[in-house]
């Protein structure tokens, strides 16, 4: 089932030829109306005629959200602001938010490939969408909002928040499609296990739309176990043009990046080298066709490899695999390197321990990661009915991240309900000085 048939099933001969002629175009567009990047081009020389094919994209400079944070707050526009009709922001950690704005084309794209998205998932006009996003400066809520409306499917603007009301009105309304973190998907079945809900039997769901922070496969099988849905992945971030960016399709087989709209590349996080099909590394994107905030070569600070060949659903778009974390989430300990995603697929592999974690950070006096302590609750099984004590349940964990990570970490197991729990973005990750 296709949105734009004619956009996602073109030859590769086709789209190449359509991303160079949009990335000549951008560059024509960024040094007229951009201040930003038409300094940006000076710096290193090049003039938008010198980009002949697609290889030369490595010529050109990359885009931070340093640059987005310094350009705060509208420095990083190409059109006039008179011309912009939406802005968004993500949290800023320094006090200052990344701002992005939209034109009404930008609308137009983004319903464009929000409907793509969820057209691949198989939703339909016939469903109604169960949006438990964020809504609000941060782009989840509305953009998910825009793709389930154009599609003409009916939709609940929930937000986030309110859990066990959410589970009401997801049963009263006949929820079919749930959208939200997979942190929140976790907190709503851990609630209606508490409530004595039934999910699978008292409601409708059969599609989940799951996006805004890595999750693990453990963690997808969970998901759909507590709901009885099938899982989808979404991907986008804020500053490209929110979720949209790619989408898994019914294969499950990497998430399809909407290539005539973004261009992806992956290149090493330490050296900024392009690596080749199939390395893993950090991705990198490229707006071919934003006009009020387009960005060139933008590090996402994603850790993901691009897949090759051909998908069962026909679509011909290049495919991503599913972000395992950012570059900038490595913790280096006594010389290994340990992903906070590497954590969690280990832990989701015991029934007896529930998809709650969290991470805390030793430092030595001169910042030097010197240990990690994974706080982790039983699941309600362990904890109420299987004959395990929370010191057995800690040795297993223990045994099970020491084998999965190759090095000695202690584990803390804490009675149910004890780690806090986020609505949004899951926090894992803390220093020491910030828990009890």
């Amino acid at each position: 089932m296709y949105w734009n048939p004619e956009a996602e099933t073109m030859s590769r001969d086709q789209l190449q030829d359509l991303q160079l002629m949009r990335l000549r175009a951008l560059l024509v567009r960024l040094a007229e109306g951009s201040p930003f990047y038409r300094n940006a081009f000076a710096r290193t020389g090049l003039e938008p005629g010198d980009i002949k094919s697609l290889d030369d994209l490595a010529l050109l400079p990359f885009t931070t959200k340093a640059d987005l944070r310094d350009s705060y707050p509208f420095g990083m526009l190409a059109v006039a602001k008179r011309e912009l009709i939406r802005v968004h922001a993500s949290s800023g950690t320094t006090g200052k938010p990344t701002v992005v704005a939209y034109t009404r084309a930008d609308m137009s794209i983004w319903a464009e490939v929000m409907a793509r998205g969820m057209t691949a998932m198989g939703i339909t006009a016939d469903d109604v969408v169960h949006n438990a996003t964020g809504y609000g400066l941060f782009t989840g809520g509305l953009g998910i909002g825009l793709g389930a409306e154009t599609i003409g499917a009916t939709t609940v603007p929930v937000s986030v928040g309110f859990t066990e009301r959410q589970l009401m009105l997801m049963e009263d309304f006949g929820a079919t499609v749930l959208c939200c973190t997979p942190t929140y998907a976790a907190i709503l079945a851990e609630t209606a296990a508490q409530r004595r809900i039934d999910v699978r039997a008292r409601m409708k769901l059969r599609v989940g739309l799951f996006g805004a922070e890595p999750w693990t496969d453990a963690l997808r099988a969970q998901v759909e176990s507590w709901f009885g849905l099938e899982a989808f992945d979404l991907y986008g971030l804020s500053e490209i043009i929110g979720p949209g960016v790619s989408v898994e399709c019914g294969a499950h087989d990497g998430l399809h990046i909407f290539e005539d709209h973004f261009l992806p590349e992956i290149i090493d996080p330490d050296t900024a080298e392009v690596l080749a099909g199939g390395a893993e590394g950090e991705l990198v994107l490229t707006t071919l066709t934003k006009h009020a905030m387009p960005l060139v070569r933008y590090r996402t600070r994603d850790r993901a490899r691009l897949l090759t060949g051909s998908c069962a659903c026909g679509r011909t778009l290049l495919r991503m695999s599913r972000v395992g974390g950012r570059t900038d989430d490595m913790l280096i300990v006594r010389g290994v390197n340990v992903f906070p995603s590497q954590i969690e697929a280990a832990l989701l592999t015991d029934i007896a321990l529930a998809p709650q974690y969290l991470i805390v950070v030793d430092r030595d006096q001169n910042g030097n990661i010197e240990g990690l302590e994974v706080w982790v609750e039983p699941s309600e099984d362990a904890y109420g009915r299987l004959p395990l004590s929370l010191a057995q349940i800690e040795a297993r964990a223990l045994d099970t991240l020491r084998q999965a990570l190759g090095i000695n970490i202690r584990v803390r197991v804490v009675e149910p309900r004890q780690i806090e729990r986020s609505q949004g973005k899951a926090n894992r990750v803390v220093e020491r000085a910030r828990v009890g």
